[in-house]
């Protein structure tokens, strides 16, 4: 289920893709049991699909469920989003709504974790999960046996579902296996979790970022034969994570091969629809240099092939839009910052009608927010900022998360370089935003964009900053996961506005403010080192 995001959603989501991608592999986590009383009461969750026993846990206490799971000798689907996040959205409107998939629930325990609701963040980063959604599946002991992708279409996310399910070890045993002597043992269904695993969600859960890329490679050339289609995804995956950590892609000339041998297949092709429509450009980047012939050859098939997937009818409408947004990537692949493409009017055409067919028969409440933005944003990377704007603000008073809607019309007047609309959205947003978790995540990013579109405006600044701050509150789990990140951020960036010294009594009644939290975490407790560290420099990482 591929999902594109504006500039504005990718700042919100960084999922995992999701969120895509990017969104999601800069910092590292920082690794916290859990050890509450296992006598503590399980909570029943809205169910999104009537017919799924959903559980939330009662804070940040796993015990009562891993002990359940482990009573009924099942395993544990764990699914941890936030109701504003489109790809989330799209996973609710597509999966969870499926009745094999509401079925096959009975066969787990089913968990749901909103990314606002206490304890969350701390759980998020337990689990070693940073982007929405980020779904898990455990052994009933807690053992992980694998990450579930995203972005495959729903019926291939049952197959690797049910494949999870059946398996009869974690992906880190088939792991260990399939590179070692003795690989021959490591059954098809085992090659085809580890091809099908959320490698970009891994969070060095099996391999170190920096060395993904040469691992799955490794894979890929081990892979059995009479599977093709796993051999050619895991070379694919490696290219990708070559170009997302930028690190060297492992025999660059035979990876260029085997991708021009692979477009040649349209079975191959089908099968990793996914991977060309979220990462296409990325793996262009990696595989051939600007101005290339071969880059030109690729850029051309990339473009034939996604054609097609915009009109095929047999993936989700979702996806079709994706590939049409994902052509438009390409367009702009080698202009210079800021120009824009020329596109033939037949494209334009295209796109715009595809928009306005997807918000025509788009009902579903998850899905339409799963759906409006993506058109939104591509019909604004087509240069029809008009009409996503319309679209966004007819939708706002019927959208789930409308404040989502709104990062992307604050998006679209910075296009036209309309700071003052730009800023306004963007506080409209965070004014409106819902949940602490998102609140802070919202609030941080205005503050970022008040710094980058109103640098002289420290007033507006400092009251901004403040007011983010004013909200947090003195516990531990204010200083997890996503929250960390996003007061590290806006720490250092308020920190860069002041490098020549200009704001420095801006910055020390900030840090005034914010130590007044701090003080009041329990001393020995890891957070209050996070907290104090947010308006400190960040040292430079060694070269």
């Amino acid at each position: 289920m591929p999902f594109s995001f504006s500039t504005a959603g990718r700042d919100a989501c960084k999922n995992g893709l999701i969120c895509k991608v990017m969104l999601v592999w800069l910092l590292g986590l920082l690794l916290q049991a859990c050890s509450k009383a296992p006598e503590a009461p399980i909570a029943t969750a809205p169910a999104h699909a009537s017919s799924v026993d959903w559980i939330k846990p009662i804070g940040d206490d796993m015990t009562p469920i891993f002990a359940k799971a482990k009573a009924e000798n099942k395993p544990v689907f764990l699914y941890w989003g936030a109701v504003w996040c489109p790809p989330c959205n799209q996973i609710k409107a597509t999966v969870f709504n499926r009745q094999d998939f509401i079925d096959r629930s009975k066969l787990f325990v089913a968990v749901y974790i909103d990314g606002d609701t206490p304890g969350a963040q701390k759980l998020g980063t337990r689990f070693k999960v940073r982007g929405y959604p980020s779904m898990i599946l455990f052994k009933p002991d807690g053992t992980e046996l694998t990450r579930l992708p995203g972005e495959v279409d729903a019926a291939m996310y049952m197959q690797v579902l049910g494949l999870g399910l059946g398996a009869g070890s974690s992906v880190k045993d088939s792991l260990a296996l399939a590179l070692g002597p003795d690989s021959a043992a490591l059954t098809p269904d085992a090659w085809r979790l580890l091809a099908y695993y959320a490698w970009e969600q891994d969070e060095a859960q099996l391999v170190p970022a920096n060395e993904r890329a040469a691992l799955l490679h490794k894979l890929a050339l081990a892979s059995p034969s009479s599977q093709p289609a796993l051999g050619a995804r895991l070379a694919l995956k490696s290219i990708v994570a070559a170009a997302l950590e930028k690190t060297p892609l492992p025999n660059a000339p035979g990876a260029l091969s085997r991708v021009q041998q692979m477009m040649r297949e349209p079975s191959l092709v089908k099968e990793n629809f996914d991977v060309l429509v979220n990462y296409a450009p990325l793996m262009l980047n990696a595989l051939a240099p600007a101005g290339s012939s071969q880059r030109s050859a690729l850029i051309s098939t990339l473009d034939e092939i996604l054609t097609k997937f915009a009109v095929d009818n047999s993936l989700y409408q979702g996806d079709r839009l994706s590939a049409l947004q994902t052509r438009l990537a390409l367009a702009r692949l080698d202009l210079p910052k800021g120009q824009e493409p020329t596109l033939s009017t037949p494209l334009v055409t295209q796109i715009r009608e595809a928009g306005a067919l997807a918000d025509q028969n788009t009902s579903s409440t998850y899905e339409r927010q799963a759906i409006i933005p993506l058109v939104a944003d591509m019909w604004s990377d087509a240069g029809l900022l008009d009409e996503s704007d319309a679209l966004l603000k007819a939708e706002l008073t019927k959208a789930l998360s409308p404040y989502y809607h709104m990062l992307v019309l604050a998006g679209n007047a910075k296009k036209r370089g309309d700071k003052v609309s730009a800023l306004s959205w963007s506080e409209r947003s965070w004014k409106e935003a819902k949940g602490s978790a998102t609140r802070l995540q919202w609030g941080g990013g205005h503050v970022n964009r008040l710094i980058e579109l109103s640098p002289q405006d420290a007033t507006r600044i400092d009251l901004a900053a403040s007011a983010v701050l004013s909200e947090l509150e003195a516990i531990p789990e204010t200083f997890y996961e996503r929250n960390r990140r996003g007061l590290e951020k806006m720490g250092q960036r308020l920190l860069a506005w002041n490098a020549n010294g200009q704001h420095a009594e801006v910055i020390k009644k900030l840090s005034k403010q914010l130590d007044a939290v701090c003080l009041q975490l329990p001393e020995q407790d890891g957070t209050r080192g996070a907290c104090t560290a947010v308006f400190k420099p960040r040292q430079p990482k060694p070269t």
